[in-house]
């Protein structure tokens, strides 16, 4: 194993930040912290859905 997996060449920090360019494109311009909105996660409320047609409520005819 030893020297054989090192890569041949090696790029310096500009040649990396070309390559990251290539690959990904231009990053989108940087969100300021005045522009953020904070995020608050809450549940969905339990509320059971009235039922539509209840034989209770207007018997069993459906009527009145």
């Amino acid at each position: 194993m030893g020297q054989d997996d090192a890569p041949a060449e090696r790029f310096t920090d500009e040649e990396y930040a070309f390559l990251r360019f290539v690959r990904f494109g231009q990053l989108p311009e940087r969100v300021l912290p005045s522009e953020m909105v904070e995020e608050i996660k809450t549940d969905l409320p339990q509320d059971v859905p009235e039922r539509a047609f209840d034989a209770r409520r207007w018997g069993e005819a459906g009527g009145l």
